[in-house]
């Protein structure tokens, strides 16, 4: 059984093979203009380097970062909107909250860049009422037949329906549907109720509206890559990573895009919580740094984190899908340094990205760049990157360091390369703190995990910034978002409003919460059978959302075995009190609790990456590793003659004293002075202080 993880990047894009020869890894370039070119011939080299038949290959799980690019260049599909009348402007007045209250200059996102045009949200004469749904005012299918007509003149196809309390009674917005399709077949239709059947229309609204923005491209994407894969040889089950961290076909994913909005990072953080288990470490903080940005991530006792519903914002957009808890920045290889109208050094959000990329990379780019600075200092060898692969010229870096940073401000090349990292450096420690720290998480008992390509040579440094207890460097830092791939199960989810106050229900309370989450259950099973699942291979979680009566969001709660009765609804109720105590540090256990959304999450186990282990030193000694020494300059300013070691050459228990610099293909892990880098028995290594066990 051959199986290939695909993470693409903004500048690379990463696979991973596992086959009966073993494990391979590969980079290319990502083809921004068609991310399926950079895929189709990865897969074909990496079978090529494992000296298999692409037709060999059973599974390919994706992770792409197609649909976030859509929101980020705002380029999605036109797109119409039937809403209940009266209530046309739900998008647009959102929750009368200002991004930053005491500014007078911001923006809006959800005004400025509204996903749906107001002109294209049309009011449809329909109502229901809570709170058990009963319709006061039937749909007027006319009414839906004369939008729909209007939009097909305006060349519109991408259309959502969002009703009021469709969470509650979904008939009217699957009957417009229905007449869309009778309209306009070829028509991509999201429904509120589909994607988010829960309560807060402005969220359930955005949720749906974001499905519609992104869908049609992303739609159109995945199949493209389907078919250049059967076209290429590649017969095998695609599948795609989604923002939970769970994976998914092809035809779901194109269905709810706003389930792979953070597709990409989500792989990494799946892979870097691998890698802290094997090196036997629960609590890491895991930093990608990649081309064109960060995605950081707090793991605690080795959970993975979902995002509180609150904070799914997508582009400014609210986005009610479970999210990998994670914190994204601008800052990566490519970002660029620059000094400003004020005359301030600012790094970055804006990357070079891969064309035309750092000034180094002799394709036309001009402006400083974070590569640039450690190609300065000499921590990036010009002749070594991608095992030689990718060829850098240093006098590039220099010139452009030296007109656009050094000169204007008066330092030294080196002390503007320095300056670009530590402020690079720091930006990053800024993003940890508020995704640790300000979240009651000490960080001095966590190690920092940091992966992709630009990510061991910041790992010290950020150690330092936040006081973590060392570094942890995985086996190949620059394909550990695509190794996460092969380690993650299929996962499916559906929700279900059921509004009850947990301590005063009744029988019919208990009935209504048994038989939605009977319904939801049938749900997740009939995707997994569709998927071709077993039945027992499938396991399936019912999760309760609950609050405090009248709080603004929901915890996630434990819910009892078997159906809910008067004599075990406590445990709904206490888990979410301990919940609440866990994620804000106090909970109320005299105060009400409300069941809001039963969440159905059905899940099947896939076999997991099996990384083998190195082989035990021999006393042979480090210099097996040792390639050449060259002068290296460190964040003290001093300017060290460097050993380089070979990575792949360096067995379990092999300690390296600092200062040096491991060399693999994918990645290269900076080793300051004062600092051993350790080989543990997965190949994995640690960082930490000289004379700390």
């Amino acid at each position: 059984m051959a199986r290939i993880g695909v993470d693409v990047g903004g500048t690379n894009t990463d696979l991973v093979l596992e086959c009966a020869k073993g494990v391979f890894y590969h980079k290319v370039p990502t083809t921004l203009k068609n991310q399926s070119i950079g895929v189709v011939d990865g897969v074909k080299s990496i079978c090529s380097i494992a000296g298999i038949r692409t037709s060999d290959v059973d599974v390919i799980v994706h992770g792409t970062t197609t649909a976030t690019n859509i929101t980020i260049e705002h380029n999605g599909s036109e797109t119409g909107m039937l809403t209940t009348r009266g209530f046309r402007d739900i998008l647009h007045i959102g929750r009368h909250k200002r991004p930053y209250n005491f500014s007078l200059h911001f923006t809006v996102p959800w005004q400025d860049q509204p996903l749906v045009k107001r002109r294209n949200r049309i009011a449809i004469s329909e109502r229901i009422l809570p709170p058990k749904g009963e319709v006061e005012t039937a749909l007027d299918e006319e009414e839906v037949r004369e939008a729909i007509r209007l939009f097909k003149k305006r060349g519109i196809n991408s259309i959502v329906v969002g009703f009021m309390f469709a969470f509650l009674n979904d008939a009217h917005e699957r009957r417009a549907k229905e007449i869309i399709l009778e309209e306009m077949p070829d028509a991509y239709v999201t429904l509120s109720s589909e994607v988010a059947n829960v309560m807060r229309e402005y969220e359930r609204f955005s949720t749906a509206a974001m499905n519609c923005y992104v869908g049609p491209k992303t739609a159109f994407y995945l199949r493209d890559l389907e078919s250049k894969l059967r076209e290429a040889g590649v017969s095998s089950k695609l599948r795609i990573m989604q923002s939970n961290g769970g994976v998914s076909t092809i035809e779901s994913c194109a269905a709810r895009p706003i389930r792979i909005l953070m597709s990409g990072p989500a792989g990494g953080v799946i892979g870097g919580a691998s890698e802290g288990v094997m090196a036997g470490v629960k609590n890491v903080i895991t930093v990608d740094i990649g081309g064109t940005s960060a995605d950081i991530s707090t793991i605690p006792d080795g959970r993975v984190k979902i995002m509180n519903p609150r904070d799914t914002y997508v582009s400014g957009h609210p986005v009610l899908t479970p999210m990998i808890d994670l914190v994204t920045i601008g800052a990566g290889g490519g970002s660029v340094a620059y000094i400003d109208e004020a005359g301030a050094f600012n790094v970055g959000p804006r990357s070079a990205g891969s064309e035309p990329g750092p000034a180094c990379y002799g394709r036309g780019g001009t402006e400083p760049t974070v590569t640039d600075a450690q190609i300065v200092l000499g921590r990036l060898d010009p002749d070594l990157v991608l095992g030689g692969d990718l060829k850098l010229d240093p006098e590039l870096s220099r010139k452009a360091i030296e007109e656009k940073i050094a000169r204007p401000l008066g330092m030294s090349v080196k002390d503007a390369a320095l300056g670009i990292l530590k402020i690079i450096n720091n930006n990053m420690a800024l993003a940890i703190r508020s995704n640790s720290v300000a979240r009651g998480i000490d960080p001095r008992q966590f190690s920092i995990l940091p992966f992709g390509g630009a990510g061991p040579l910041h790992g010290v440094a950020l150690a330092e910034a936040i006081s973590a207890r060392d570094v942890i460097v995985p086996v190949a830092p620059g394909i550990t978002a695509a190794v996460g791939l092969l380690k993650t199960d299929l996962q499916y989810e559906h929700t279900e409003a059921v509004i009850v106050e947990l301590n005063a229900s009744d029988d019919d309370d208990l009935a209504h919460i048994n038989s939605a989450a009977a319904t939801l259950r049938e749900r997740v099973i009939a995707e997994l059978d569709d998927d071709g699942i077993a039945r027992d291979q499938q396991m399936i979680e019912i999760v309760a959302e609950c609050r405090y009566h009248g709080q603004g969001f929901e915890l996630r709660a434990t819910m009892p075995d078997g159906p809910v009765t008067h004599a075990n609804k406590a445990t709904i109720v206490t888990s979410f009190h301990d919940q609440h105590q866990l994620d804000y540090g106090y909970s109320y256990r005299d105060q009400e609790v409300e069941l809001i959304t039963l969440r159905a999450i059905g899940r099947a186990a896939v076999e997991r990456l099996n990384i083998p282990k190195v082989s035990p030193t021999d006393g042979s000694g480090i210099n097996r590793a040792l390639m050449f020494v060259r002068a290296t300059t460190f964040d003290d300013g001093r300017t060290l003659e460097t050993p380089r070691y070979d990575r792949t050459k360096l067995y379990a228990g092999d300690k390296v004293n600092g200062p040096a610099i491991l060399v693999q293909h994918d990645s290269t892990t900076l080793v300051p002075p004062g600092y051993v880098a350790e080989t543990l028995e997965y190949g994995n290594t640690r960082v930490h202080r000289a004379g700390i066990a």
